[in-house]
Order: C-alpha cells, then sequence, then structure tokens
C-alpha cells in the first residue's frame, strides 16, 4: 500500500505548490527552486512592445499621412479662394508702399500677359495661403507618421511640437512679410535711374514674394529640425557645437542665395536670425539629452540671466525714446528718430 501511494513525506512533497507548479525542488530533483522573474514594469512593457511594422506596412502608412496631408492642404486651399481678394490686397501692399514711397501716387502693379492675373491671384496666392492655414494639420500627419516608432515619454512631446513647429512657420512668414520682404523691395526698387521708371508686373511681384516668404519660413524650422535629430539619435548638441562653425558658414552661404539683394546689410538680416535660430535648436536639443538622462535643467539661473538682459534692453529703449527722440513705427526699421 505504501509502495502505491508513497510515504507520508513523498505525498506532503507532491501537493505543495512548487510541484504543482512544476518548478524543480532540492528534494525532488537535486536542483535549487527557481523563483519566478519580478513583475515588469508597465512603462517598459509598453516601451518593449513599441508598434513595429514591415516594410509594406510603413509604405501604406506614409501613403495615408500624405492623403490626410494633401485633404488638409485641398480644404484650406477652398478657404483661400473664397478671400483670393483680400490676400492680393494683403500681398501687394508692400509693392504699393515702395512705389509710393518713388514717388508713384497710386502704387499699382501692372499686367503684361492675359493669364497673368488669373495665375497668380487665383492659384498662386491660394497655394500659397493654403500652406500657412493647413501648416498645424499637415505637422500633426508627420509627427503621426514617426510617433510609432518612439518611446512613450518621447510621445509626450507631441503637442509641443506641433505648436513650435507651426509656430516657427507662421514667425518666419511674418518675419519675412514685415521686415525682409519689405527691406529688399525698397532697396531694389530704390536703384532707378532718371532714365527708368519703375514698373512692376503682377507675375514677378508675386514669384519674388513666394521664394523670399516661403524661404524665410522653412529657414525659420532649423530649430525643429536639430531637436528631431536629437530625437532619432542622428546628432547631438556636443556634436553641433563642435561643428558649429561649419554650420555658420551654411546658414551665411544660404542666406545669401535667399536674400532679394545683393548688399552685405540685408545678408545680415536675414543670416543673423538664422544663426540664432541654429543655436536656440541646440538649446533644445540639450534639453532633451537632460530630459534622457533625468537630469534637470538650471532654469532659476537661466531665467534670472534673461531677465537681466530683458532689463537692460529695456533701459536701452527708454534712453533712446527719452533721451535721444527715437519712436516706434509699425514698419521697418520700426524704431526711428
Amino acid at each position: 500500500m505504501s509502495d502505491i501511494n508513497g510515504s507520508p513525506g513523498e505525498r506532503e512533497l507532491a501537493h505543495t505548490p512548487e510541484v504543482v507548479a512544476g518548478a524543480p525542488l532540492a528534494a525532488a530533483g537535486g536542483g535549487g527552486y527557481t523563483p519566478p522573474p519580478p513583475p515588469q514594469d508597465p512603462e517598459d512593457e509598453e516601451d518593449d512592445g513599441m508598434l513595429r511594422m514591415s516594410f509594406m506596412d510603413h509604405l501604406e502608412e506614409l501613403r495615408m499621412r500624405i492623403i490626410r496631408a494633401l485633404q488638409g492642404l485641398g480644404v484650406a486651399f477652398l478657404l483661400s479662394l473664397i478671400f483670393a481678394n483680400q490676400i492680393w490686397d494683403f500681398v501687394r501692399q508692400p509693392a504699393a508702399s515702395a512705389l509710393q514711397g518713388l514717388g508713384i501716387k497710386d502704387g499699382k502693379l501692372v499686367q503684361i500677359e492675359p493669364m497673368e492675373v488669373f495665375s497668380t491671384v487665383w492659384v498662386k496666392l491660394p497655394l500659397v495661403a493654403s500652406l500657412f492655414l493647413a501648416a498645424p494639420w499637415v505637422v500633426y500627419q508627420v509627427w503621426a507618421f514617426i510617433a510609432p516608432g518612439l518611446y512613450k515619454k518621447e510621445k509626450q512631446l507631441a503637442v509641443p511640437f506641433i505648436l513650435s513647429t507651426a509656430g516657427l512657420f507662421l514667425t518666419g512668414g511674418a518675419f519675412a512679410y514685415w521686415v525682409a520682404f519689405r527691406f529688399g523691395l525698397r532697396f531694389l526698387l530704390g536703384m532707378e535711374l532718371d532714365s527708368i521708371q519703375p514698373m512692376v508686373s503682377v507675375s514677378s511681384y508675386v514669384d519674388l514674394f513666394i521664394n523670399v516668404i516661403l524661404g524665410i519660413s522653412l529657414v525659420f524650422e532649423l530649430p525643429v529640425v536639430i531637436f528631431l535629430l536629437t530625437l532619432l539619435r542622428i546628432a547631438s548638441p556636443s556634436f553641433l557645437l563642435d561643428n558649429s562653425r561649419y554650420a555658420i558658414l551654411g546658414i551665411v552661404i544660404l542666406a545669401a542665395i535667399i536674400t532679394p539683394t545683393p548688399d552685405a546689410f540685408n545678408l545680415m538680416l536675414f543670416a543673423v536670425p538664422m544663426i540664432m535660430l541654429f543655436f536656440l535648436g541646440i538649446f533644445a536639443s540639450y534639453l532633451l539629452v537632460l530630459r534622457r538622462e533625468k537630469r534637470k535643467f538650471p532654469w532659476g539661473a537661466f531665467l534670472k540671466w534673461i531677465g537681466v538682459a530683458v532689463i537692460l534692453l529695456g533701459s536701452v529703449g527708454w534712453f533712446a525714446a527719452i533721451k535721444l527722440g527715437y519712436h516706434f513705427t509699425p514698419h521697418w526699421p520700426f524704431f526711428i528718430k
């Protein structure tokens, strides 16, 4: 009877949880007991289970995001067509101001070809306006395409990424319209000779306008590009700082290509903000690296120095306004005597 059912000690051993679970025991198999692995953190499980897609899945996702971005651009284009006349009045205002400054009272542009007005006022300008209107939607589609390959903490940067990208694009357009383009246009039209009457055609003016506005708007995305390269671990702040002299040289060359005038002052008007944006991108990527390494940035000391700089600039502006007679104007150079 004892042979069939085993000894009392063996019967007790057979009903222990370890044997039921199939874990080896020293008394049963000679090896030591191996405890189960500790529970994994839910955040680590989500990071380990990041979406992994095949090459064809990536292409399908890219196709879907491109289609959605184009749909947003189409809706923005239809809205821009409704306000095409108002957009044209907004676009021609720098030319009217520059021509009136040269003594041409009406400040009107001229039409040379029959299709000129249609192709510019009803096609080109609504397309450009739709790019600015749909910028947040297009940026969201870009983020949605790259987000599956990011960790959970990096996905939390979606809203700041979208807002900063769209905001910099719009800021670049505003800087180009109210500062760079106006100054360059006045410089170009101010080079007239006594035997030459300035007459600006609609198509040539709009082409120059689009090149400058879009060129500067895209250049203002430089901090986002640097941040994205750091996010994808393609570049690092230390690498960018070590090679900053080459970046500055490339920025100056790019500014010379975009600049509508050949003078050095207008070149610096383009290059200086671009260099500042480059170092702003390095600063943003440095904050990202600190976040990855779970270190904190000394915001207290940083904001204190920013406050000192603001106070110094305010003091200079107050002295120039009160003592030197300067005042603010809504056009370039904004602060005149």
